[in-house]
This record gives C-alpha cells, sequence and structure tokens, in this order.
C-alpha cells in the first residue's frame, strides 16, 4: 500500500513503496516491474509520476531499465 505520507510529493511516495516491496522481496533481485500504466492504476497517479518514481530508483541504483524489455530489480 502506498505511504499516507502526504508530506512527501507523489512520486516519493511511489518511490517509498516501490522500494521497500523490492526490499522485502515483493519484487526480488533480477525481477521485472510491471509497467507505468498498471502502477498507475495501482497508486492512483499519472504515469509519468510513476516513471519520475522509476527515474528516482535508477538513479539509487536499485533497478535498471531497458527501453524495449521494461525495468528490473538489481
Amino acid at each position: 500500500m502506498i505511504s499516507m505520507d502526504v508530506a512527501l510529493p507523489p512520486w516519493r511516495r511511489v518511490a517509498k513503496a516501490l522500494e521497500e516491496r523490492i526490499a522485502d522481496g515483493t519484487y526480488p533481485k533480477g525481477s521485472r516491474l510491471p509497467g507505468a500504466v498498471p502502477l498507475s492504476h495501482e497508486f492512483d497517479v499519472a504515469p509519468s509520476t510513476v516513471a519520475k518514481a522509476v527515474q528516482d530508483l535508477k538513479r539509487r541504483g536499485l533497478v535498471t531499465a531497458t527501453a524495449g524489455w521494461g525495468t528490473f530489480v538489481l
């Protein structure tokens, strides 16, 4: 479930939720994250918000993305 900490911007709440799922094994190393559209529906945010959250995870070295293949947990 997405954090209800309204002090954080929506993209950061999504990034935090995805980071927690990576940490707890919901998305294990090597697994592919769901796409931006399914995640946007789940979190009730725009796909661009999910994309910004994933960019943050990439910047921090938690995931990698390859065009046409998807985003994978490192």
